[in-house]
């Protein structure tokens, strides 16, 4: 009785028959084949081998995935789908070729199976291999035989596919002769130290305190002295380095930030370590002391007074804000209504241009207090633009975010939703230095637009909206059109 290997070969040497590579005239049978053998130096579980003989039937030739899954199990097909791409029928294969990259990435940097991220290196290793020689002979000119012939296009996927493997198969040499090899042909991609043996730190949170929750990853006070910020699944070994050297910028510039003097490997995600001695989130300060939200609130407000004072030259390199606000305009409201989103776009774009520093994430999960001094984190989002994406940031985490369900706010900032509204009305009024009802208002009802389009980009993005998830984005988009109705800028 033949094995799975076995009877997998067999399937793939016949739904491969009379194919050959793209390149070399040889059979295409060998590609799955190197595949399966590259896998094999790397995990003995027969499932993923398998899953390697077959990765190509279902995206180059006539064979199912309901085929598959009869024949070698759920979760050989499971392997099989996250590397079989959408072939976009009646496109050109090179007009929908990083649309088709950016969605299967999304398949490999979603799974929680590791046996994925291992199927992904092994064949992108086989196939940069067979790069390697062809570029040795014909350099430059061989991207011209690719759907893809922008090198710098696919020096963004094989770099975007390494990332996200990295830190589960970075020990490996299949995964340093990946390494090796984009290097060779795009130089200076990684760091050389990527290709050679290098072991990460590894610490463990078990049983450390949480200080606070955040968009990119949870913070845990690791020691007395140390905190660590452990980011989530989805962020690479370089969004970690963007982070830290954001945060670098930022300090020089005269934020108060904390600088990571080390990243380290946490289970199956990255951290990077601070020294806070006895600090704690401005968020653990108000859910000890709720009865003294307004002076935090107030200290809040000091500080972004602190980042807005701060212009920046336009060689700065940090992004602009309306980027991402259009971002939440375009795939929130204007997704729902075209016309009332290219309304809010107008008023967004009306906005006069700003070297404004803005923090980007800012909110009392984000800020520590160290000797009463306060310290931020999650530089990441460092942008430059107008105040009233900041304010937009705020309203939406204090008050959106709470509107149709409390216990939203109260699991994200650790404390209850009445101090959460507070909170914003004193940050307010201190930051606009006002208690005039007409003022705070106006800007409340400008922040606010912001704000549900973001909630109805975040409530689209789950995929099909449950009947009461639908009843809030019709709602929202009401209240959107009703501002758009009185509001002719965003500005204040």
């Amino acid at each position: 009785m033949m094995n799975m290997l076995e009877e997998a070969i067999i399937y793939a040497t016949v739904m491969h028959q009379g194919k050959v590579r793209k390149f070399g005239d040889i059979p295409f049978i060998l590609h799955p084949l190197e595949v399966a053998q590259i896998l094999s130096t790397l995990t003995n579980d027969q499932e993923v081998i398998t899953a390697g003989i077959l990765h190509d039937v279902v995206e180059d030739t006539d064979g199912t995935l309901a085929e598959i899954e009869k024949r070698f199990g759920k979760r050989v097909a499971a392997l099989v789908d996250s590397e079989s791409e959408n072939k976009y029928p009646g496109k050109e294969r090179s007009a929908t070729w990083k649309q088709r990259k950016a969605e299967s990435l999304l398949s490999l940097k979603n799974s929680t199976d590791i046996g994925v991220k291992m199927l992904w290196l092994a064949d992108k290793l086989a196939n940069i291999r067979s790069l390697s020689g062809m570029y040795s002979e014909l350099g430059e000119e061989m991207w011209q035989k690719f759907h893809q012939s922008d090198p710098d296009e696919q020096n963004w996927y094989y770099r975007s596919v390494a990332e996200a493997i990295e830190l589960s198969l970075n020990k490996t040499g299949a995964f340093k002769e990946l390494i090796k090899h984009i290097n060779f042909i795009w130089p200076g991609t990684f760091d050389s130290d990527k290709a050679r043996f290098k072991k990460y730190r590894e610490v463990s949170v078990d049983g450390c305190e949480l200080l606070g929750r955040g968009a990119k990853g949870d913070v845990y006070r690791y020691d007395e002295e140390l905190v660590i910020k452990v980011f989530n699944e989805n962020n690479t070994y370089r969004d970690v380095e963007t982070e830290i050297a954001q945060a670098r910028k930022a300090f020089i510039l005269g934020i108060p930030t904390a600088i990571s003097f080390g990243i380290v490997s946490v289970g199956d995600r990255y951290g990077a370590m601070f020294e806070m001695v006895e600090a704690e989130t401005v968020s653990r300060c108000i859910a000890r002391a709720s009865g003294q939200v307004r002076s935090y609130a107030e200290l809040m407000a000091d500080l972004a007074h602190t980042i807005h004072g701060i212009s920046v030259s336009g060689d700065s390199e940090f992004p602009d804000a309306s980027e991402r606000l259009t971002e939440y305009i375009t795939d929130g409201v204007g997704a729902v209504d075209e016309a009332l989103g290219e309304k809010c776009l107008q008023l967004l774009h009306g906005l006069p241009p700003s070297d404004t520093l803005l923090h980007g994430d800012f909110h009392t999960g984000n800020v520590f207090l160290q000797n009463g001094e306060p310290l931020l984190i999650d530089m990441d989002r460092v942008s430059v633009g107008h105040p009233i994406a900041e304010l937009s940031d705020l309203y939406y985490f204090y008050v959106i975010l709470g509107e149709d369900d409390p216990s939203c706010v109260e699991k994200f900032m650790g404390f209850s939703y009445s101090t959460a509204k507070c909170f914003f009305s004193f940050f307010l009024k201190r930051y606009l230095n006002t208690e005039d009802k007409d003022r705070l208002k106006e800007v409340t009802e400008k922040a606010s637009l912001l704000g549900y389009s973001r909630m109805i980009r975040k409530l689209g993005k789950k995929g099909m909206a449950t009947a009461r998830e639908q009843e809030i984005i019709e709602r929202y988009a009401g209240k959107i059109s009703e501002l758009t109705g009185r509001l002719d800028t965003l500005a204040f």
